[in-house]
């Protein structure tokens, strides 16, 4: 721990002689982080897989490619953003200026989890520069070969005083925790959300929280339900469940749940074979800990599909479980592996008054090709972000901040939401000094009536 705290000092040493606070020295940082990543694409590749059983698609496609889309959308606005504002000014500031200036926070703590390793590493890592800040980034120690391969890429190309990757063995998260940042951006299960944002209270450090929850799919009997199936099932399987956004669970009219099931399975084989555990595109559970908690959740009787494992390889089939209600422990907290399972409705109201009980979810995802439902449903629960008609796309748009509420998390990034994120919006008065109202200066007799007629 001593190494960490010279460098936190080296970080604060370096965020006080303003360096970050330059524009150029942000992009450069950025084109830097471009290029390295670029060189390193093959071997980031291969650490996915070794980690996770991503396939080079899959793992260039929802890590590095959507990394460095977010460095090119920053490059393009960063100017913009990082602009000093000027805004209204009320005529009781007469005769005055009004100015946002965008400040950077100073040293940011990054935690981030092991079933996105480098994306979620490095997508707030992207906001953290263009904000002006130095980072101390701690990855999962459980995907190990994508952690090393960030401490290389990372402490062997940037300065250890402005961004720093901690080796999953070096320190746990509670010692860093104990240190004081001035932000700490953490993504991962509520239970440990819950511990960052209490020792985030004892400083009262700035946070931003990405947590999970049980995110609902509501599918109505209108619409392509071919389609349907075909986007629930690549949402629900892409990275064998283990992702924070996927459809937890299924939420299916009585009138359509037959066909739904029939074609989500037609899609479960086509996209990963019958046999799954043979299908090198098909990602593994991350640790034996996942693994065993996730096959406890199958229930036999309730396996519709699937249900087959084995632990050699941690491997668990594509699984949809049919006839579930809220008392199995599958529903009890976020599944976050490769289990679906289906509950039926045929009262719309009801099914939104379940789902408003529960803590709100990370995500919702509603088909239906009936705007009056989709609105009913959107306008009705309250939940991070979504799609209509898709799942998790909604994340990849760096137009739209991505977030969670109340249980599920709070504060937003991607774009220049995550420029936003860390930085301080400081507000400035430039007051003449060639003209002063009389009127708020003491003795006030006789100037409350005027007063009102300017503050009304």
């Amino acid at each position: 721990m001593k190494d960490i705290d010279l460098i936190l000092k080296k970080q604060k040493d370096f965020f006080n002689s303003n360096a970050t606070k330059d524009l150029s020295f942000r992009i450069n940082a950025l084109n830097k982080l471009k290029k390295i990543i670029i060189k390193y694409e093959k071997p980031l590749l291969e650490a996915l897989y070794k980690d996770l059983g991503k396939s080079e698609f899959e793992g260039y496609s929802t890590e590095v490619g959507i990394v460095l889309s977010e460095i090119t959308h920053t490059l393009k606005y960063i100017n913009k953003w990082a602009k000093p504002k000027k805004v209204p000014t009320q005529l009781t500031n007469f005769k005055s200026r009004s100015y946002i200036y965008p400040e950077p926070y100073g040293n940011i703590l990054i935690m981030s989890p092991w079933n996105y390793p480098f994306q979620l590493s490095i997508a707030p890592l992207i906001g953290a520069i263009s904000g002006g800040n130095t980072a101390i980034i701690k990855p999962s120690r459980f995907s190990k070969y994508t952690t090393s391969l960030m401490c290389e890429m990372l402490n062997d190309n940037f300065p250890q005083e402005f961004i720093y990757v901690i080796d999953g063995h070096e320190t746990s998260s509670q010692e860093i925790l104990e240190r004081k940042f001035d932000y700490i951006f953490y993504t991962g299960s509520i239970p440990i959300g819950k511990i960052v944002m209490a020792k985030a209270a004892e400083s009262l450090t700035p946070i931003t929280l990405e947590l999970g929850g049980k995110s609902p799919c509501i599918v109505d009997k209108e619409g392509d339900i071919d389609l349907f199936a075909k986007r629930i099932i690549w949402g629900k399987f892409l990275n064998a469940g283990q992702t924070c956004v996927a459809p937890d669970y299924v939420y299916v009219h009585k009138d359509v749940k037959d066909n739904l099931i029939n074609r989500m399975i037609k899609y479960i084989d086509e996209f990963y074979g019958k046999n799954t555990s043979t299908n090198k595109e098909y990602p593994k559970i991350i640790n034996e800990k996942q693994f065993n908690r996730l096959i406890k959740l199958l229930e036999k009787n309730k396996v519709i599909y699937g249900g087959n494992y084995n632990i050699e390889k941690l491997h668990i089939d594509p699984t949809i479980m049919d006839e579930v209600t809220w008392e199995d422990p599958v529903m009890d907290d976020e599944i976050f592996g490769p289990i679906l399972p289906i509950m039926t409705y045929n009262n719309l109201d009801k099914v939104i008054e379940e789902i408003k009980e529960k803590p709100r979810p990370l995500a919702l995802y509603v088909f239906s090709s009936n705007k009056s439902i989709t609105d009913k449903i959107i306008g009705s629960i309250s939940f991070g972000g979504g799609c209509i008609n898709d799942t998790i796309m909604h994340l990849s748009s760096p137009y739209m901040p991505f977030g969670g509420v109340g249980y599920s998390g709070m504060g937003g990034y991607h774009g220049k939401y995550s420029f936003d994120t860390f930085t301080h919006y400081k507000s400035i008065l430039n007051k003449s000094i060639k003209f002063d109202l009389p009127i708020r200066y003491a003795p006030f007799e006789g100037k409350l009536s005027l007063v009102k007629k300017f503050l009304k």
